[in-house]
């Protein structure tokens, strides 16, 4: 397909996306990469607690606290 086809096609409305190669896209910034680190278990056990409570596994915790951290640094 023409770029300006393509161009039309998304301009007026229409779905674009069986039109793209998303095989290979990515989310800048976005990709994980595994890191490992030690907790002492008292901090553990309050991650635990805190998982439940809310209903979401410990490592979403972790990410949820360290973004917001990181967030409040930066900015």
């Amino acid at each position: 397909m023409k770029a300006e086809d393509f161009d039309k096609k998304f301009d007026q409305g229409e779905s674009v996306i069986d039109d793209l190669d998303l095989s290979k896209a990515r989310r800048p910034e976005q990709e994980q990469r595994r890191v490992n680190v030690d907790f002492p278990v008292w901090m553990i056990h309050s991650l635990d607690k805190e998982a439940r409570r809310l209903g979401v596994p410990r490592q979403s915790i972790i990410k949820m606290w360290l973004a917001e951290k990181l967030e409040k640094t930066a900015g």
